[in-house]
Parts: structure tokens; sequence; C-alpha cells
């Protein structure tokens, strides 16, 4: 499966040693803001919590503390955001509270808001802080100005301790917390797409089909108006309307291909990715082995996958021949397409990979692009396999 990658260590401290590099001064400066940032995180969190816990059996109580939540998520993200740059710490994000996203409503989010365990999570870390900021504080201080020569281990020893915490305490409880921000990252694309895909549908009416029918609908109207004028030119007129609407007709088979072919519909991924194949420029051999059909949604993906790979090929590649593998190994359905031409394909390269990538990764896939200059070229991508249901028969 795709998963959102981590922010990689690549500031990473060097071992510490006797100077006071630019590392080390990053550290002093987290070490030193360490008090003045712990104050606030628990000045604000005794009151938050504190009047919402004291008022809890009134109306405000609860909500007071719900709030007070959402301000610790915050002041969480705040401490990350530093540690991220002075220490170097690269933590995911938790995902984001579900505002009552499955049941809007006061109560949902009230109830959301007082079990967020990322809130309570940053509330146990302001009260920590503080007893630590006055530690660090003053340990800092001592050996800046009496025992610097070691303040390079001083600080180093410090600052782990601090890394420790955030690590422990600021970043996502769980695997299960980082999938849910990868979804939410996921569904922003998935939305992204459709919205895309339903502009390229009315752009294409609009200047394909559409824009011939008013034409037509013209035509057919001047040549009404000449049939007992002149009828052999209202003939033409027809004729030529009739060759306009055979046209049209092409367009609106294409669009509705483009949309979802009839023959993955009523044939399956075997029959549709023939006909794809037959209308590349390069020859294609297809290969489809598998036990059943996947459920219309995965089925429709790995199409329209083929279909821009094979499109790229075409336009691209440069190649002799290319080949089309689609497979079920246990709960997943893999494609594999090849092709013997130049090579030189990748996910920036200004051909379609990314969005397919991203489309692939916002229903749990996998896509991977091996193309070495020269070639040949390896595209496989990976979806989940899902059952297709029986239809109920209509009554």
């Amino acid at each position: 499966m795709t998963m959102s990658p981590q922010v990689p260590d690549n500031d990473r401290p060097p071992p510490a040693r006797f100077a006071l590099d630019r590392w080390t001064w990053k550290e002093i400066s987290h070490l030193l803001i360490d008090l003045p940032m712990a104050v606030v995180g628990f000045v604000y969190t005794v009151f938050m919590i504190g009047v919402g816990v004291g008022l809890a059996v009134t109306v405000i109580g609860l909500p007071l503390l719900a709030l007070g939540l959402q301000g610790a998520r915050w002041i969480g993200g705040l401490e990350r955001r530093r540690a991220r740059r002075l220490l170097g710490v690269r933590v995911d994000e938790p995902s984001p509270m579900a505002l009552g996203r499955k049941e809007p409503g006061f109560l949902p989010w009230l109830w959301s808001s007082l079990k967020d365990p990322v809130g309570w999570r940053s509330v146990l870390y302001s009260f920590v802080r503080l007893p630590w900021g006055v530690l660090t504080f003053v340990v800092t201080m001592v050996n800046l100005f009496v025992l610097w020569p070691v303040l390079p281990f001083t600080a180093r020893l410090l600052s782990n301790a601090d890394r420790g915490m955030v690590r422990g305490l600021l970043s996502p409880s769980d695997e299960l917390e980082r999938r849910i921000a990868e979804l939410e990252s996921d569904r922003g694309v998935v939305v992204d797409t459709a919205a895309a895909d339903l502009r390229r549908i009315e752009r294409d009416l609009h200047d394909g089909a559409q824009a011939r029918l008013v034409a037509l609908a013209m035509g057919l109207g001047l040549a009404k108006e000449k049939l007992t004028e002149d009828p052999e030119a209202a003939a033409r007129m027809v004729d030529e309307a009739h060759g306009e609407i055979k046209v049209a007709l092409q367009e609106l088979r294409d669009l509705a291909r483009g949309i979802h072919p009839a023959v993955l519909t009523d044939r399956g991924l075997d029959a549709a990715l023939s006909a794809i194949a037959s209308r590349c420029t390069v020859p294609v051999t297809v290969a489809v082995d598998l036990p059943g059909r996947p459920a219309e949604a995965i089925e429709g993906i790995a199409y329209f996958t083929v279909s821009e790979l094979l499109q790229n090929v075409s336009k691209h590649s440069r190649a002799r021949a290319a080949a089309v593998d689609v497979w079920r190994s246990a709960d997943r359905l893999l494609i594999q397409v090849t092709d013997d031409g130049k090579g030189g394909a990748s996910l920036d390269g200004g051909t379609g990979m990314s969005g397919l990538a991203e489309r692939l990764g916002a229903v749990d896939g996998v896509f991977v692009v091996d193309s070495p200059a020269g070639g040949p070229t390896t595209v496989t991508a990976e979806l989940p396999w899902r059952d297709r249901h029986a239809t109920a028969p209509a009554r």
C-alpha cells in the first residue's frame, strides 16, 4: 500500500564534540526557550483544564474543557514545529480531530473533543514541561557562563531528552492514527481528481458534440427553409447533416468510453483491455488471468490505468512492442505494462504518471515505475482486490 512518507531526518545533528557549532547553538536556543514555553503551556493548561473540570457540573464546563483540549492540540503543534526547526526532530503530524464529521451536531463534537487522545497527550506534555523547563534553563545557563567547555555535551544530553518527549508525547499515537491522516490526504486527492474529470467531460461536451449538434440544428433549419425553393440544395444540406450526425455520434461514443466503456461493464477487463490494445499504435499483447471480476470501482481504475499507460507508450516510448499482464495475488490485483522503448519515464516527467500514482494511492494502491535510460520500461500497479457484489434482481 502507499503510505504518506515520513519526513526524513536529513537534519540529524552530528556527534557532540568540544565545539560550539551550528547544532550546539540551535540546541542551546531550544533549551533556553524551554522555560518561557513551558510557563505559557503550564498556565494555559492549568487554567483551561482546571476551569473546565471545576465547572463540569454546569452547562459550560464540558464545552470549556473541550475547547481547552483543542487549544492544547495547538500548543502541541507549536512545540513540534519548534523541535523540528531547532532539534531536527521529524515526526508525523497527528490526524486532524473529526469534529462531528460523521455525526454533525454539538454533542458529537463535544464527545470527539473530550476523548481526543492527541489533546490529552498535549496536556500531559505541558504539565511535564514546567519542571523540565526550569531544569534545562538553569543547567544551560550555568554551563554557558561557568562550565562552557562541556556545554556541547550537556546541551546534547538535555536536547536528546527533549527529542524523546516530543516523539513520545506529541507524535501520532499509533499506526491507525497515521493511517487516518493518510486517508484524509487521499480523500482530497480523490475529490480533486473527480472535479478535474467533471471539468474535462464538460469541456469535451461543450467543444465537441454540443457545438457540432448546434451547427447541425442550424443546418437542418436552413435545409427546411430551402426544401420548397431549392430541393437539390436542401438535399445536399441534409446529406451534410447526416455526415455530421455520424461524427457527433462517434464523439459521444468516445466520450462515453472515456467515462466508463460499455465493453468493460458487459465483458470485463480482458475484453476491455484488448480493445484498448487494438487502438494502440504499438503492437500490444494482453494477458489477463483473474479468477473472477473485482469490484466495479477497482475494475474501472485498472482499466483507466492501462489506458493511460498505453497512451504514453504510443506517444512517448518509441517502442516496437508492448505487453499488458493482469493477475490476482492474494488480496491484490496486479497490473504490469512493459515496452521495449527508449525508457526514461518518471513520475515527474510530464506524462501523467504522477496523476496515476495519486489515483492509485487514494485507494490504497501502489504505483512503481522502472524505466532506465535506453529501456525497457516496466510499470507495475497494484490495487486492493475487492469482490464484486451480486446485484439483486429487479422486482
